[in-house]
């Protein structure tokens, strides 16, 4: 039975949509420390602004970024960057 389609002999249907699936905490996919640079880090800790890792992730930093295993996306990149840091990137962790 499709929950489209009325039940037979009732003459009325209901339709049942699905309900989403939400989450409003940080889950296991959140819990790295990320490579962004240093200046972008002084900022966003004295006005708030977002930061944007080497992987790609903006957000604003808050915790202690010693506490979690570094994104794995964010050492390739970082590695791949060589000793000298060509483009300013990376060296720190938030």
């Amino acid at each position: 039975m499709s929950t489209l389609e009325p039940e037979r002999g009732t003459g009325t249907g209901t339709l049942v949509e699905p309900t989403p699936q939400t989450s409003h905490g940080d889950g296991d996919h959140e819990r790295f420390a990320h490579y962004v640079q240093k200046d972008k880090i002084m900022a966003s800790a004295l006005d708030g602004t977002p930061v944007v890792a080497l992987c790609g992730k903006v957000w604003v930093p808050g915790r202690d970024p010693k506490k979690y295993p570094v994104c794995p996306m964010c050492k390739e990149i970082y590695e791949s960057m060589g000793a000298g840091g060509d483009d300013g990137k990376g060296g720190d962790k938030k």
